[in-house]
């Protein structure tokens, strides 16, 4: 018995040995009892790639959410910094609202005589040919009649739309906005046009022609609507070069119509640059002069042409203007009416005159 207990036991032993040194030549481990796992290194390296990725990702994220962060902040700062601008600004206008004193009388401003923009703004509230009020503030051009209605509290005046600045309050005028649209279409009623007066001759001059043509191409309009002005000519072709021309054309007149015709001139020249263009002012009363007399080329006016005032001379319409109605930024007047224009404008208006703020607010 003890005899074959001990031969099995010597066969147990000679098969576990087989066993452990066929495993040996594997280069695998028997683990009795436990789960089969990958290699370790496969694992590792696994692992390793993993980490790297969410590095990477972590790093590429945080710069964006930094810099998307950072933006936020600039933006909100801004907002901030506009929004407590805006309510300082406000905060200022409604003091000077509260303060400002109805009782005072009116400093009535008006442009010299032969301006163009005086002209069509008296024909306008009804007012053709008939003197300026008593102790009128008379300004010679229109750069003469911002900065005094920037410095006066108390000042009205009228200017041309497409002159006036952002340093002075233009007032509704029976309700209507002084806007391009508005006068396009005939509701803001104090407008003009604004032209050249020339003799038919002059643009028998292939130069002089050039210029006349470039005023009614689409060139010249899109400079006419970017200015503010309000174009009068639809469908306009396209300027055509001529580089053969050389020559000089000069321009005087209206001081409303010179700021245009200035940016105008500008853009001819730097499409025929053999072609000087010379703007000046004067007034529109210098314009019709001028040109009646062969000293300019083309004049400028600022009101509906008069044969009268230059016989010899005939006129395009370059664009329409409105004329703005214009008082001081801290005025807290917004709008007024034709009649009540009037009645500060008319040295005849007797028991309706109106000379003090009060009459209207």
């Amino acid at each position: 018995m003890k005899k074959n207990l001990f031969v099995v036991s010597l066969s147990i032993v000679f098969a576990l040995t087989l066993i452990l040194s066929a495993c040996g030549e594997s280069g695998n481990t028997v683990n009795f009892g436990a789960e089969t796992n990958p290699p370790l290194g496969a694992a590792q390296t696994t692992a390793a790639q993993t980490t790297a990725e969410q590095t990477t990702a972590a790093q590429t994220t945080a710069p964006q959410t930094t810099a998307a962060q950072t933006t936020a902040a600039q933006t909100t700062a801004a907002q901030t910094t506009a929004a407590q601008t805006t309510a300082a600004q406000a905060t200022v206008a409604q003091a000077a609202a509260s303060s400002f004193d109805t009782s005072k009388n009116i400093a009535v401003l008006a442009r010299e005589d032969g301006s163009g923009t005086k002209t069509a703004f008296m024909e306008i509230i009804g007012l053709k040919g008939k003197a300026d009020p008593e102790n009128v503030i008379i300004q010679t051009g229109t750069a003469g009649v911002l900065t005094e209605v920037k410095s006066n509290l108390n000042a009205i005046a009228y200017e041309s739309l497409g002159y006036v600045t952002s340093d002075v309050k233009i007032l509704l005028v029976d309700g209507v906005e002084a806007t391009v649209a508005n006068i396009k279409s005939g509701a803001y009623k104090i407008s003009r046009p604004l032209s050249v007066v020339y003799k038919e001759d002059v643009i028998n001059d292939a130069v002089n022609s050039a210029f006349y043509t470039f005023l009614q191409s689409s060139d010249a309009q899109k400079i006419i609507s970017d200015e503010s002005y309000v174009s009068v000519v639809d469908n306009a072709p396209a300027y055509t070069i001529d580089g053969s021309l050389k020559g000089v054309i000069d321009i005087s007149g209206s001081t409303s119509l010179q700021p245009l015709m200035t940016e105008l001139a500008d853009a001819f020249e730097k499409l025929q640059p053999n072609i000087s263009v010379t703007v000046s002012g004067g007034g529109s009363g210098t314009g019709y002069k001028n040109a009646d007399e062969g000293v300019s080329e083309f004049g400028m006016i600022s009101e509906e042409f008069n044969i009268e005032k230059a016989p010899t001379c005939t006129d395009y319409v370059v664009c329409k203007d409105g004329i703005a109605v214009i008082v001081n930024k801290n005025n807290p007047l917004d709008g007024i009416t034709m009649g009540d224009l009037k009645n500060i404008y008319d040295v005849e208006a007797g028991a309706d005159a109106i000379v003090k703020w009060d009459a209207i607010f």
